[in-house]
């Protein structure tokens, strides 16, 4: 849990928000499948879902809570076995992905979005420990 909290941390200072929070939750693929059903109507597990709560009449409340970042470890096991890598640089790969979300990078509305949440998040991924 160490390493993830400093993952994060490392990356939260790479996007100049050294004092934000975020809730990580590890879960497995009956749990992701729930919440994507509940939250975004789509069936089927995801790899990670993230909850902004920045967004929203009340995001002003608590300026620091970026928000959540939920994870299925049983698909990031999956799909790095399937890519060649280690649950552990998956699971990275997917942290970055998330807390992006929570910045409100989006790469299911246009390519160019698309292009460039791979861009910040190659450039994040090589500052991880």
């Amino acid at each position: 849990m160490k390493k993830i909290e400093q993952t994060a941390r490392v990356i939260l200072n790479a996007l100049d928000c050294p004092d934000g929070e975020l809730s990580i939750l590890i879960v497995d693929d009956p749990q992701i499948e729930e919440l994507n059903k509940e939250y975004l109507n789509r069936c089927g597990p995801a790899n990670v879902i993230s909850f902004p709560m920045q967004e929203g009449k009340f995001s002003n409340v608590t300026p620091h809570l970026l928000g959540d970042v939920v994870i299925s470890i049983e698909t990031a096991q999956r799909e790095g076995e399937t890519a060649g890598i280690s649950t552990e640089e998956r699971f990275t790969q997917l942290l970055v992905h998330g807390i992006l979300h929570l910045f409100g990078y989006d790469h299911e509305k246009s390519e160019r979005e698309a292009e460039e949440m791979e861009k910040k998040s190659d450039e994040l991924l090589n500052k991880t420990p």
